[in-house]
């Protein structure tokens, strides 16, 4: 029983080591840093919404639309980064089946621009 209990001994030493890492940083930014925000700070940021107002009021759906565009647009271009690694190993015809794949993603953005999903009043 010691000997399974000592194979679990590095694992409570990481966690150990982690939670008083964590600790010690978070203790050292309320030391460090300024704790008085000024307005601007609290202000609405990327929502539209005020910090700190009912969170049973309505929201735009335009904030869904643009948060869904950004994670289609950011996975497809996600998608560039094997293909950049394995060029060279696919050849001629790993090249333009991207070069398909981009001008289908850039005929979806134009397509987007053009209906206005991406305008804001």
């Amino acid at each position: 029983m010691d000997a399974l209990l000592a194979e679990y001994l590095p694992i409570l030493i990481f966690l150990g080591i982690a939670v008083g890492l964590s600790v010690a940083i978070v203790a050292a930014s309320y030391i460090v840093a300024r704790q008085r925000p000024d307005s601007e700070k609290v202000s609405a940021y990327e929502c539209g919404f005020e910090a700190f107002d009912d969170a049973r009021g309505r929201f735009d759906v335009r904030f869904y639309l643009v948060a869904i565009l950004f994670i289609i647009f950011d996975l497809e271009v996600a998608f560039l980064f094997p293909w950049a690694v394995a060029l060279g190993d696919i050849g001629v015809f790993g090249f333009w089946s991207m070069m398909i794949f981009l001008g289908i993603l850039t005929i979806g953005f134009v397509y987007e621009w053009k209906k206005g999903a991406l305008e804001w009043e």
